[in-house]
């Protein structure tokens, strides 16, 4: 099995083992992936191309981490972001649905969150997944890691986003093993 040689120690090697399981089931399925990424800040795609001779199963990543970002590169609307925020559900879902919609890839999957303390109100450790498929089934996950700091809820968040993108991968036609969590 290939290794991922990541960039940097404090990835566990559990997460790195992850990200090369996903990339053989995307291989063996035929699979193109992509993510777009807020509270990650690119993380989960420099983790998929660490992984060599995979180049094929990975098209692109998209970092988003402003919500000017998120409206630009993948047409969320600024209305729902008003309405939602843009760390939510319904903003997690339209990050995966428009990365999809922009790349080449058959699933997508999408992580915004509050990584550390931010502003009044927001929950440290909240973090919201979305995965799309082409075949048009979308699932949401919703995560409250706690306040265990920035790095660890990245670290978590990217452990939890290779695990959905590895139960989507196995879903023929976007059947849903979700139980509860399908949205289309």
């Amino acid at each position: 099995m290939a290794e991922a040689a990541t960039l940097h120690p404090a990835i566990p090697g559990s997460t790195s083992d992850l990200a090369v399981q996903l990339l053989h089931r995307a291989d063996a399925a035929g699979l193109k992936l992509a993510a777009a990424e807020s509270c990650t800040g690119g993380l989960l795609a420099s983790l998929l191309t660490d992984v060599e001779g995979f180049g094929h199963c990975f098209d692109r990543g998209f970092v988003c981490y402003s919500e000017d970002s998120k409206c630009e590169q993948l047409g969320v609307s600024p209305r729902l972001i008003a309405e939602h925020d843009a760390v939510s559900k319904s903003v997690a879902i339209a990050m995966a649905e428009g990365a999809l919609q922009r790349s080449g890839a058959d699933i997508a999957v999408a992580v915004t969150g509050f990584a550390g303390r931010g502003g009044e109100g927001d929950e440290p450790g909240l973090v919201h997944f979305a995965c799309a498929r082409r075949s048009g089934a979308t699932w949401h996950l919703e995560e409250h890691f706690g306040d265990i700091g920035r790095g660890e809820v990245r670290l978590k968040t990217i452990d939890r986003a290779l695990k959905l993108m590895l139960d989507v991968v196995g879903q023929p036609g976007g059947s849903a093993r979700l139980a509860g969590k399908l949205l289309r």
